[in-house]
Parts: C-alpha cells; structure tokens; sequence
C-alpha cells in the first residue's frame, strides 16, 4: 500500500523530471500517434497541469502561496515590506506574459477527441482540458486584464493568429465562464483517488472562487453591475451545488493544515500529499524553529471576542498589554493559528517574529523535533481545495449578488455558509444575524466601530470572517485587489500593518537595542523603521501589471498594436 501511495504522489505531481519528459518526448519512440492511444496515457499527461495550479506547500526549502506566499497585503508585517511593481519589464520571462500552458491545454483538448474511449471518458477528459484552459486564463485575467483568447494550437507559420491583438477581460472571462460551465456539466463526480485527482468538486470550488473574483472586480473596478450579476451568479450557483451534495463537512480547524495525512478528512476537496525522502516542503520547519515575519496588529484586531462581537465593541475583551490579553476571550481560530502562551522577540528567541506574534497553524508537533520536521525534509500534507473556502464564497457571492440586482441576501444565506463555520467543532462562536441591513448577534445589533465606512456591515462582516478562516493562506492580496483595497496595504496610510505586540523593554533585559517600540521604552512593536522601506500605495495603476516592452515591440514588428495597460 505504501509502495502505491509513493508512485502515486510521484505521478500526480508530477515532478519536473516528469514534466520534462511529457513536454519532451523521444522523438524516435513517441508521437501523438503513439502516445495517445488509451485513457492512461490521456491521464498521465493531465498530471503536467498539477503542479502549476495545485503547489500545495511547495517542495524543497518553499511552501507555496502558504504563509507569507502573498505578501502585498495587511495580514503580515515584514521588517521590509514588499514594494509595488514601479518598473516596466523590458522582456517577457517564463512566468510573465505567457501562453505556454494555454497551449498545453488546447493541445491536451484537441489530442482528446482523437484517443479510442467511449464518449463519457472524452468529454471527461474534454472537461478536464477546459478546466485547466479555465485556471491559466482567470490567472492571466489577474494579472494583465485584456489578454487574447486561444482556443486552438497555434503554430509558428500561422503569425496572423499568433499576433492578435488583446480580447476584452469580459470577452475572456465569458469564455473562461463557458469552459467552467462545460467541465462542471461533464467532469466525472469520482475519479478514483478522492482527493488527489481533479472531479466535479474540485470544479465547482473553484468555479465558486474564480467567479467570486471576477464578479466583484467588475462591480468594484468597473461599475460593470450586468457582468459583476452574471459571474456572482454563477459563484454563487456552484458553491451552493457542492454544499448541496452534503459530501464535506467541517472538523478540526488545525488538522487541515497540520496532518501527516489528508485522505478521508472530510473538510478536504484536493490535497497534496508528501512522503519523506520522496516529496518534503519546509512550511513545517519555519512554523517551528526559523524566524517569522509576524502577523500585524492590523490581523490580530480583526479577530472577534468570543461573544462574537468586534474587539471595540465586547465586554470580554482584555485589551492588547501582555499576549494572555490579547488571547483572552477570543475566536478559537486566533489559538489555532496563533502561539498563544508566549511572543518570540527578536534577540531572546532564535525563533523570533517581526512582530512577536508567532503562528503554528501548519506546525505539526509529532514530528517537530525529529529530522523530518525540520530543514526541508518536511511531509505534513497541504490541503489545496477545501470546504470552508467554499462555504466563506457563498456567503460573499450572496451578499455581493444582492448589491447588483440580484436575490436579497437572507438569513438561510448565512445560516449555510458562515454559521456553519462558526458552529465547527471547537469553534462555536456566536452566530452571525441579519436584520434588515444591519448585522446582529444574539439579537444585539451592533455597527463595527473600526468597520470601512464605505463597505456595508453585512459585506464588511463576511470580510472579516474570510480573513480569518482563510488567514495565512495566500487569498488576502487577491481580496483586496478584487475589492480595489490595495490602500489597506499602505503602511504610512494604516500603521497598524506595521505595528506588532506590546511590551515593555524593562521586562525582556536580553531584548536587542535595534528592536523598536512605538514609544521608546514601551510600546507597540515596529518591525519596518526605515523610511524607505515603507510600502505605499500611490497609483491603482498597479492593480493590473504592464505588458513588457519587448512584447510590444515585437507586436508592431508584426502590424499589430499590442496596448498597454493604463498608467504604465
């Protein structure tokens, strides 16, 4: 059995050595005519697509978009916070205006129609293919807004296709709806291998998050209310049919991030397994023994009290003067994710954090003083797709669809999406209320005091539960680029992000004479001192990357104008 989970995680991932030999074929020994003759070589061939949009923690000394893997945003605070792009690229790299995937897709969609299978098994895979071209599109989208859409195999003699000019982000994101639609309606519900293979429910989780994108950048950057409705719709429409299967539910917070082994938690849609000396990641090791870059007073505060009310607002909260305070009486998810009987200074603890707010979410502590658990040898396996991603989606797809014209947001809305969250087991917070256009809990109304005057309480609330169940889990600096937020990122604009705990130096005597404080001798920890360190949001140009000049260049050189992005 061992030996089948270890050639199995060897062929899902497959690895670079893999993928090389799948994007490089002996050309005496394997052609299209040789190679797709049966449905396990069309398989085989889907695990190329895996590693590009399934990273899990990584691999090696990285893990993934886990952690700090999105560092643009108000979750952490670097002593050197990461900059905005200010600079155009000269030149396209591997990762940087680049179609290669969207032409392994077309060519994997093509190939499909021409293997000997029964009709289910091509439009399966037919589904599959789409659902990849769907993946790269909706990052493309991201990062460049208009992109030109193929869906076909280009060759180089064919210069007409290859050179097109840039297709509206509607005109693509339609396409991207179309081929989601296509996959969710034909994609097998088993594929053997639950959780480790793509399946109608790894479709519709991320048909629910792709489209909760693109619909809320539509109303929030484009005032587009028609198109924001359509993809809302469509958001909200394949979160509520995954829930409807009644297939996930919700455990232990921390044991979906933490386990030596995912298969059969029943919060888990997609996961990547690891095995020591086979596939390692190191998210375990910097949990555990490296130093961190802390998570900011700005995240802290946005954790409620255990009365399920707003810090600024609860009787139970303790203040932030010592770690047992800010830990008193708080959302259970705070202690899940975060040390919560000590802070790690930098010059006392070799472990240390930016701000000394430590986190051990993804700590497992079976292995955490055996080799495995350190260095780069780490197998604790990742969840990619999981249940209370989709449930936080449906609820903002409801709320946000009732702001355009559609369905009123109800009670029902948030009794299936958010209190199911705060009904998980050893959570149990509070349930979230709606009455008319205000947000309530145990009948108590009650207005956020630090809510964002122009983000409606209902819509400001079911922010603040997504940041926190999803907190370290790379989504925070897509949020607020879809929610046109980036100015939260701001650390002059909202110093919280570059604030960390309170202590008094008197207290910590081996405490290093470089470390900060907000008042000298006591104080909120600073972790970002330097003037020109300081990240500041000043142009929304940045919301959308430029299209690098040679691209441009080499467009004209072909007749064609290739645009550039506004402000670039």
């Amino acid at each position: 059995m061992k030996l089948r989970i270890i050639a199995l995680a060897l062929s899902f991932f497959a690895l670079s050595s893999c993928e090389d030999f799948l994007e490089k074929p002996p050309l005496d020994s394997l052609t299209d005519e040789t190679y797709w003759t049966n449905e396990s070589n069309v398989r085989s061939f889907s695990w190329g697509f895996y590693t590009a949009y399934f990273s899990g923690y990584g691999s090696g000394y990285t893990w993934g978009k886990f952690f700090s893997g999105q560092t643009l945003n108000d979750d952490f605070a670097p002593s050197s916070p990461s900059q905005f792009r200010r600079t155009v690229p000269t030149a396209a790299t591997s990762g940087y205006w680049n179609f290669s995937y969207v032409r392994k897709a077309n060519i994997f969609l093509d190939r499909v129609q021409t293997v000997p299978m029964d009709e289910e098994a091509i439009l399966h895979w037919s589904g599959v293919a789409r659902f990849f071209r769907a993946l790269e599109y909706f990052d493309l989208v991201k990062q460049f807004g208009d992109v030109p859409w193929f869906d076909e195999e280009l060759s180089e003699s064919d210069p007409e296709m290859l050179y097109r000019p840039r297709d509206s982000r509607e005109f693509v994101m339609d396409r991207v709806l179309e081929d989601f639609e296509f996959a969710a309606e034909n994609v097998r519900i088993d594929d053997g291998n639950d959780g480790q293979t793509v399946n109608r429910a790894v479709v519709l989780a991320l048909m629910s998050r792709v489209f909760l994108f693109e619909g809320t950048w539509q109303k929030y950057h484009n005032n587009n209310n028609e198109k924001a409705k359509e993809y809302l719709e469509a958001s909200k429409s394949a979160a509520a049919e995954l829930i409807s299967t009644g297939g996930f539910s919700l455990g232990n917070y921390r044991e979906v991030f933490n386990s030596l082994n995912l298969t059969g938690n029943p919060e888990v849609i997609l996961f990547r397994h690891y095995e020591p000396g086979i596939l390692t990641h190191a998210l375990n090791s910097y949990n555990n023994m490296e130093p961190q870059t802390g998570v900011s007073k700005d995240a802290i505060e946005a954790y409620l009290a255990d009365d399920g009310l707003p810090i600024g607002l609860s009787s139970v909260y303790q203040g932030d003067k010592g770690i047992e305070n800010v830990m008193a009486n708080r959302d259970p998810r705070m202690y899940e994710t975060l040390v919560s009987d000590e802070l790690r200074l930098n010059g006392i603890a070799s472990n240390y954090s930016t701000t000394g707010y430590a986190t051990h979410k993804f700590l497992n502590e079976v292995i955490k003083d055996e080799p495995e658990g350190s260095s780069n040898l780490n197998y604790t396996d990742s969840p990619v797709l999981r249940f209370g991603e989709v449930l936080i989606n449906y609820a903002e797809a409801a709320a946000e669809l009732a702001s355009v014209g559609g369905a009123a947001l109800t009670q029902a809305d948030i009794d299936m999406s958010v209190n199911v969250l705060r009904d998980r087991p050893g959570i149990m917070l509070p349930h979230l209320e709606i009455m008319g256009t205000e947000v309530a809990v145990n009948g108590m109304v009650y207005d956020d005091p630090a809510r964002d005057p122009e983000i409606p309480s209902i819509i400001w609330e079911i922010r603040r539960e997504r940041r926190i169940e999803l907190m370290m889990e790379g989504f925070r600096t897509d949020d607020l680029a879809r929610w046109a937020k980036y100015e939260y990122t701001d650390t002059e604009g909202n110093s919280d992000i570059n604030r960390g705990a309170w202590i008094r130096k008197a207290d910590y005597p081996a405490l290093q004479s470089s470390v900060t404080l907000t008042e000298g001798e006591e104080g909120y920890i600073i972790p970002a001192t330097a003037a020109v360190s300081q990240r500041l949001f000043e142009d929304p140009k940045v919301y959308l990357d430029p299209i690098p000049l040679d691209q441009i260049t080499l467009y004209q050189e072909k007749g064609v104008t290739l645009t550039q992005n506004p402000g670039w």
